[in-house]
């Protein structure tokens, strides 16, 4: 027989965030990051699909893209990886000075990456109506520039957040911190499509 058990602490003193698993934004983003690494894996199956029920690849007479404006937008996006690893230490030490100014960065980054992705686009050689091979390239392509546009508005808005009164408070802290988190899910997810759409057609042809 087990005894009642009795609580006479006061719960007024406990913390009201965490960081990682103590979080529940944290469970959010890994969530968020599971669905559309599924919607990933799905263009990357239909991407391979379609490959294999093609004679060449890419299919005569079109010719693999250009490298110059993909290579450029991937070492970039890479290179983000240092503010933006300098902002989530920042914001798990509460350094505001520190988290201002990184955000800063970050939502000023993603810029250069956009007026690229524009050549990225126009480099493709294809378009999405041409063939079953151009849709999956420009659909690979623009699922990943959504979630840029995604990533760097959320950047945006918790930029301006922190420079407000509501940037003091623990939470935002959080925030930016799985903020943080999700931009290394959108720059490692770069490199696989990279490799689709720039190199597997070189290898192939």
């Amino acid at each position: 027989m087990s005894l009642p058990v009795r609580f006479d602490g006061d719960l007024a003193d406990l913390p009201t965030h965490g960081f990682g698993p103590r979080s529940l934004t944290w469970w959010g983003i890994v969530g968020f990051m599971v669905v559309e690494g599924m919607f990933f894996a799905l263009l990357f199956a239909a991407y391979f699909f379609i490959l294999d029920k093609e004679q060449t690849w890419p299919p005569q007479p079109y010719a693999p893209p250009a490298l110059l404006a993909g290579t450029v937008f991937t070492m970039l996006i890479v290179l983000t990886e240092i503010p933006n690893a300098v902002i989530k230490r920042a914001a798990e030490r509460f350094d505001l000075r520190t988290v201002r100014k990184g955000l800063v960065v970050m939502s000023l980054l993603p810029l250069p990456l956009f007026v690229l992705r524009g050549f990225e686009f126009a480099s493709l050689n294809v378009l999405w109506t041409d063939n079953a091979y151009g849709s999956i390239q420009w659909a690979l392509l623009l699922t990943h520039t959504i979630h840029l546009i995604t990533d760097w508005g959320d950047t945006a808005v918790l930029t301006a957040l922190m420079f407000t009164e509501h940037g003091k408070e623990a939470n935002r802290f959080v925030d930016t911190s799985e903020n943080a988190a999700y931009w290394r899910f959108v720059w490692a997810s770069w490199l696989i499509v990279y490799l689709l759409i720039y190199w597997v057609p070189r290898w192939l042809t």
